[in-house]
């Protein structure tokens, strides 16, 4: 059964996609694979074949309309009466949609956030066009997939959709992760520069806290404005911005960390209602947290005591939870960090996935 897998997000470091993609590969599903290089992408290397659809745009807005286009138009070209075809967000739907209608074939929607709400969109034009096209496709969503429980909960409520919950969780590490004694302790944020992160309530906690060096890893639009936050505080010998890194480079400054963070901010349900990345790989690598008191964060936390949770983004106050931590030790949180990176890894949810797909199989073929 072939598998048409589209996504505008970055594929090379997308991790989700690249997850279930896997998934479905090893179960013997003949896997497509479409995204595109807008902001320029290195090569992605799969066991499958990949596609980058060329973006001549030079604004985002127009990219994800030259991007929607041909994406329907190479779907056209490459899909059949079997096959499966594989959404990832909103801003890929559209044209997944229309050739699913056109060709009869089931489509399966993984909504990775509640794209509408994003804080980045916020207040703007386009947030009014995602949510006219949200309220229009996402009903339609006849399979459908999301990251938490609280987004499915929201798609649920909204347009009366039952999505299962596949969430966006490394794989088990199992071999032995080495305790290091670092000085000056390591602080670490890992994933996209933008707003709404906590990244520079985090910048500005490091006035209060001596022998810790702060270490970004990622990009985004605000990585030149954090920059440039870091000079004007003098903390330049604090702070390093590390850049993107593959999922195996991330992991293995992940695992040398004495604490992470995951402090996003309100600027939405599509981060209120998050389960981020980072969680999940931190607690794989048994690295101690310190969290904002989201939702699923709590539950991530009420489960396993993997850190502790910070209630707002006061500087000083987020100072004192990574003291509160890095005054713990590492060690102190590793018997709960075990039992959630048990629980929280990717072999617990792969037999969802398959289940989900083995049930479109049976309905339409």
């Amino acid at each position: 059964m072939k598998v048409i897998v589209s996504a505008f997000s970055n594929l090379y470091t997308d991790q989700r996609i690249e997850k279930v993609c896997e998934t479905l590969h090893n179960a013997g599903y003949e896997i497509k694979l479409i995204g595109n290089d807008w902001g320029g992408m290195e090569a992605v290397k799969r066991p499958y074949p990949v596609k980058l659809i060329a973006i001549s745009s030079k604004s985002l807005k127009t990219a994800y309309a030259e991007f929607n286009w041909k994406l329907f138009k190479l779907l056209k070209q490459t899909a059949d009466k079997n096959t499966i075809l594989l959404a990832n967000d909103l801003d890929a739907l559209y044209p997944n949609y229309i050739l699913a209608k056109k060709l009869g074939i089931p489509l399966v929607f993984d909504s990775h956030e509640i794209f509408s709400e994003m804080p980045a969109i916020q207040g703007k034009i386009s947030q009014k066009i995602w949510r006219v096209l949200e309220r229009k496709l996402v009903p339609e969503m006849k399979y459908m997939m999301t990251e938490s429980f609280s987004y499915a909960r929201w798609f649920s409520e909204k347009y009366s959709v039952d999505p299962i919950v596949i969430r966006n969780i490394p794989r088990r590490i199992t071999e032995r992760i080495e305790m290091l004694n670092n000085n000056p302790k390591i602080l670490l944020y890992q994933g996209v520069i933008n707003q709404s992160r906590g990244i520079s309530q985090a910048i500005l906690s490091l006035k209060f806290l001596t022998g810790v060096i702060f270490k970004i890893v990622g990009d985004g639009p605000k990585r030149v404005e954090y920059e440039q936050m870091v000079r004007d505080q003098n903390l330049e010998n604090k702070v390093q911005f590390l850049g993107k890194l593959t999922p195996t480079e991330l992991r293995k400054v992940t695992i040398t960390a004495d604490v992470a963070l995951s402090i996003e901010e309100n600027g939405g349900v599509s981060y209120l209602y998050s389960l981020p990345n980072k969680v999940s790989d931190c607690i794989q690598a048994r690295v101690p947290l310190v969290m904002i008191n989201f939702p699923e964060m709590m539950r991530v936390y009420n489960q396993f005591k993997v850190g502790e949770i910070v209630e707002n983004h006061n500087p000083e106050n987020l100072a004192n939870k990574i003291k509160t931590v890095l005054e713990n030790g590492r060690t102190f949180y590793q018997s709960e960090l075990g039992k959630a990176a048990e629980e929280l890894c990717w072999e617990n949810e792969e037999p969802k996935i398959l289940q989900l797909f083995k049930k479109v199989e049976k309905e339409n073929f």
